[in-house]
């Protein structure tokens, strides 16, 4: 896996656009995208901030290779745990698809409750139609 598939995964693990990540690192959304894409050629102090933005070492980002995985321990704002286990591209890629179905979920839940009580407050007294 090259570094700049790395640099993308990383993002993807975070759950940032690559706006965002570029906004982080104080660059242009198309800057930081050639980065990702492989089109341009980073020099050490941008890897450096790339590395750090994800919270892991400069060594790390290159020792990486396609059986290793990401595992953000604590939430996805904490960009300072990480723990590097085996795994396959497919899994890592699953991760981040469940992570995303988590999210929708969550939202349903959110949305179920304000059904909830938006039929309680019709059910109250005051409020029969009939």
């Amino acid at each position: 896996m090259a570094v700049h598939e790395k640099i993308r995964l990383l993002r993807q693990l975070k759950g940032w656009s690559q706006e965002e990540a570029a906004s982080k690192l104080e660059m242009s959304p198309n800057g930081y995208g050639s980065i990702e894409r492989g089109e341009t050629d980073v020099n050490l102090s941008r890897l450096e901030q790339i590395a750090a933005l994800f919270g892991i070492k400069l060594a790390d980002l290159f020792e990486l290779n396609e059986k290793n995985v990401f595992n953000l321990a604590g939430s996805n704002n904490d960009q300072s745990h990480w723990h590097i286990g085996v795994c396959s591209p497919e899994f890592m890629q699953l991760k981040v698809e469940l992570e995303k179905l988590q999210l929708l979920v969550e939202q349903k839940d959110k949305e179920v409750a304000y059904l909830k009580e938006i039929i309680d407050l019709l059910k109250a007294p005051g409020n029969d139609k009939s």
